[in-house]
């Protein structure tokens, strides 16, 4: 937990900093220093400086923050609740959902409502239950529930909801360009409104999936043991699904597609803690909000004055850590 903390804050004041003009580290620090009550530091900071680092890089770097963590935590809830290490909801259908939801707001949405942003989470979470509900469905009927069986399915589903969501992007022209930078994946567009917009659903998401670990634990042990032992796996298996799913939608309702984090991420905290989901879960929280900031200052500077959407750097990042972790399980008989 300390050195995820640590990492956090690294890449927070890194993510600051970073950008054509250049604010160093120690000038951000004293300034928010200065932001508090009775601060006797004033901030170095010109006007111009503030509003850069204010309204522009912090709130990219909040958001980066907190979308990485509930990607990341997503993914290491969907690994713990179906016991396979490739779950993840980007493979699982959960990320195609949820684009699906939040395009259909963005093309339909103003038929209904003025502003209809407040309904993206909202059928974002819905397009993710349906997405996860429908790849273990078709895992388990057709497959048997193995690892490749449910990797597939979710495929499957994944390029069905694509498509949908591509038939749905062509209804509304006038919003195309739009929802192609925003299914790129990024951070750039966002503000403090979009913080404020999903800080509600985040925390349910994030608070139901940590108060969960010791419950995957329990379900880490089969379901004969965990009935047992009074538990109802059935029960926690939905509130999982339902608490990532949130998660999930609350993640792409802002910042796109972004893949590969959820697999990422908890193999990485599971090598440093073990298999306890009460240790893997928090750090997961931490580290993924790292991560994800990392891989943002990435996206906006290795090609600069561009910027690459973090969706590319991620797939750079994921699909060869996804290949590892495939071979290794197949060793493993699993």
């Amino acid at each position: 937990m300390l050195g995820g903390a640590v990492a956090l804050f690294a890449a927070g004041v890194l993510g600051v900093a970073a950008g054509a003009a250049s604010i160093s580290a120690g000038d951000i620090l004293r300034h928010l220093l200065s932001l508090l009550p009775f601060g006797a530091v004033e901030t170095p900071l010109t006007e111009r400086q503030e509003a850069l680092l204010m309204e522009l890089r912090l709130p990219r770097v909040v958001m980066g923050a907190l979308v990485g963590a509930l990607l990341a935590t997503a993914g290491g809830a969907y690994q713990g609740v179906f016991r396979n290490p490739l779950a993840d909801p980007f493979l699982l259908g959960a990320a195609a959902g949820a684009g699906l939801g939040a395009t259909m707001v963005m093309v339909f949405g103003h038929e209904v409502l003025a502003d209809p942003r407040a309904l993206v989470p909202v059928a974002a979470f819905v397009g993710a239950l349906a997405g996860v509900a429908a790849a273990y469905l078709l895992g388990s009927t057709a497959g048997g529930g193995g690892t490749a069986a449910l990797v597939l399915a979710g495929v499957a589903v994944s390029s069905f909801l694509s498509a949908a969501q591509t038939l749905v992007q062509q209804m509304g022209v006038d919003q195309l360009q739009r929802i192609y930078a925003w299914l790129l994946g990024g951070l750039g567009r966002g503000g403090w409104d979009d913080v404020r917009l999903i800080a509600p659903y985040a925390i349910v998401g994030l608070l139901v999936l940590l108060l969960s670990g010791y419950l995957l634990d329990m379900l880490a042990l089969g379901d004969d043991k965990a009935v047992s032992l009074g538990l109802n796996p059935v029960a926690v298996r939905m509130v999982v699904i339902a608490a990532a799913s949130l998660a999930t939608a609350a993640a792409v309702s802002v910042s796109g597609l972004i893949g590969f984090v959820g697999i990422v991420v908890p193999h990485v905290v599971r090598r440093l803690v073990g298999s306890n989901y009460r240790a893997i879960l928090p750090v997961t929280v931490l580290m993924g909000g790292a991560f994800l900031v990392l891989v943002d200052i990435v996206a906006r500077t290795i090609v600069a004055p561009a910027e690459l959407p973090i969706g590319v750097v991620t797939a750079f990042l994921g699909a060869p850590f996804f290949v590892i972790i495939l071979r290794t399980t197949r060793h493993r008989g699993t």
